[in-house]
């Protein structure tokens, strides 16, 4: 499977080319980074420290969205809407891990997703997206007797908040639930507000030094409670989970998938039955 990754010079940019050259299965075909980029005609090789490859990092999607059968993008929302026109030009697949799209950027790559394979999560780790089974049990057996909240922390660059895996985490719980995440959020409290609705989920966010990203959802009662928390230590976890899903892709024309599809876990609320 011939890879290209998307933003090839930041940090996920470079842990997501090392994945590609540790799996026996991938073969990294083409890199790029924004216009202006210090390192554009760099050696991806070389950047990550695993000699040349003869992959040089460009600055021009359109012109080598060809020359891979899957593109990984982990950039930011604008850019990202871009990638998807220009992949889907090309017949080329896609796997995102951007977060905070909007409805319109959403629609986009839901249309593009009618002419090649696009596989878009919040989150690209095995351990997370197990999680998001685990909740599902916790909400079914808990039920309505229980004060929820979704507790995320990361690192002082991350741009958006709270997580998409945090907002992922009450979306799985809230459908679970029979309730729409977007009538029952309280994202922070401060001053008098007055006793928790039971029906609300809370979300809190820590943004602070080098976290890589660490969830907890608690289930509270009276006289007990239950914490499902997922930390991760490495950006690795992720890229991992992303190449997973490009050679996964490999076998796909075209849809909208997640990483519960890739897995076999899709079903119920954690996963988003599509494809």
């Amino acid at each position: 499977m011939k890879v290209g990754i998307i933003g090839a010079a930041g940090r996920m940019g470079r842990t997501l080319i090392e994945a590609v050259l540790a799996n026996p299965d991938t073969e990294l075909a083409v890199a790029v980074d924004v216009p202006g980029s210090s390192l554009i005609g760099a050696d991806a090789g070389e950047l990550v420290g695993q000699g040349r490859l003869g992959v040089t990092i460009g600055d021009e999607l359109a012109a080598l969205a060809g020359d891979a059968d899957v593109f990984i993008d982990f950039t930011v929302p604008e850019a990202t809407a871009r990638h998807i026109e220009v992949c889907r030009a090309a017949g080329s697949r896609l796997v995102i891990g951007t977060t905070g799209l909007n409805d319109q950027q959403l629609a986009t790559l839901r249309a593009a997703s009618e002419q090649v394979a696009i596989c878009f999560a919040p989150n690209y780790s095995i351990g997370v997206n197990l999680c998001f089974k685990l909740l599902e049990t916790a909400a079914a057996v808990l039920g309505d007797d229980v004060d929820i909240e979704v507790i995320e922390a990361h690192h002082r660059h991350k741009i958006d908040a709270p997580s998409g895996t945090a907002l992922r985490m009450g979306e799985v719980v809230a459908q679970t639930l029979g309730r729409d995440l977007k009538e029952c959020a309280v994202y922070g409290r401060e001053g008098r507000t007055g006793e928790r609705e039971r029906a609300t989920i809370g979300f809190e966010t820590i943004r602070a030094g080098d976290i890589v990203g660490e969830h907890t959802v608690l289930f509270a009662a009276e006289g007990e409670r239950v914490e499902i928390t997922h930390k991760a230590s490495s950006r690795m976890s992720f890229a991992r989970g992303a190449v997973r899903a490009a050679v996964w892709l490999g076998g796909h024309e075209r849809g909208l998938f997640d990483m519960q599809d890739v897995l076999g876990l899709a079903g119920g609320s954690a996963g988003w039955g599509r494809g």
